[in-house]
């Protein structure tokens, strides 16, 4: 157990300054206009990524949840859309480049998903949450149970689901794309590739279902993650978004939004 430091032990820091009330008021409504502006441009981004198009996801990948094999169909578990974190293992690789998966998943993705709050408000959304990791099922339920996790969490061991998301990179399977930048790409910017960078990297996924049919909406990467964590948060990630009526584009009110304030937003164990 780590103990915390005493008044003595602390660094030196840069601390803010100090000044009078009425400073500090003023200087609190200064950022609250920025702080607004930065609502209205979320708002507006928000938007232009529910106005993304999708694509159709037509190959059969297969999935291993705790209860056996599953589709990504399944994944949905009957709802409308679909929320996936791109899990992280830890391996070791052998010096022929063979990987042996560690008992624990990667300590930053545990950290974000320690932050995953009680998932009733995005299933009354009609919006599922899973997390999708490369490694098999036997590992994941183990670690799931030491950290005390209650989200679905499966296996995409041996499908290439992990690689056409671009959430495993290795050139030798699939040519390289980290975020949403090509082997070239990455080179210009100082990030050369090289047989050490390959492997996990984490991300978020949103899918669309309409019938039996699924459709990948969008992914984000890298400092991405940040942000999610809340049920808002999530939904924005998604096509439908929170689903009120004051959202762009018009016409994705499912009837299941209920922010702030709404009379139909309830107590999680009174969905």
């Amino acid at each position: 157990m780590l103990v915390g430091m005493g008044m003595s032990d602390t660094p030196e820091l840069s601390l803010p300054d100090v000044v009078t009330r009425d400073e500090w008021l003023a200087a609190r409504k200064a950022l609250l206009v920025k702080e607004k502006a930065a609502t209205k441009a979320r708002d507006e981004l928000n938007a232009e990524r529910r106005m993304l198009p999708m694509v159709l996801v037509d190959k059969p990948y297969v999935f291993e949840g705790p209860d056996g094999e599953a589709s990504l169909l399944d994944l949905f578990d009957g709802r409308r859309q679909l929320i996936v974190h791109h899990f992280m293992w830890n391996y070791d690789v052998l010096e022929d480049g063979a990987e042996v998966p560690k008992t624990t998943g990667c300590p930053s993705c545990s950290a974000t998903a320690d932050n995953i709050g009680h998932l009733a408000h995005l299933q009354t959304r009609g919006t599922t949450l899973v997390a999708v990791s490369r490694v098999p099922q036997s590992y994941l339920a183990p670690f799931r149970e030491r950290m005390g996790w209650t989200f679905p969490w499966y296996s995409s061991a041996g499908s290439d689901f992990n690689y056409d998301f671009h959430v495993t990179v290795d050139e030798r399977v699939a040519p390289v794309l980290l975020n949403y930048r090509t082997e070239a790409e990455l080179a210009g910017i100082g990030f050369e590739w090289g047989p050490a960078r390959r492997g996990d990297y984490p991300g978020i996924s949103a899918f669309l279902r309409d019938g039996d049919r699924v459709f990948h909406t969008y992914s984000t990467f890298a400092r991405g993650l940040e942000q999610p964590g809340g049920t808002s948060a999530y939904l924005d990630l998604t096509a439908l978004g929170r689903q009120e009526a004051w959202e762009q584009p018009p016409g994705r009110v499912t009837g299941l939004g209920a922010g702030a304030g709404n009379p139909d937003l309830r107590f999680h164990d009174e969905y």
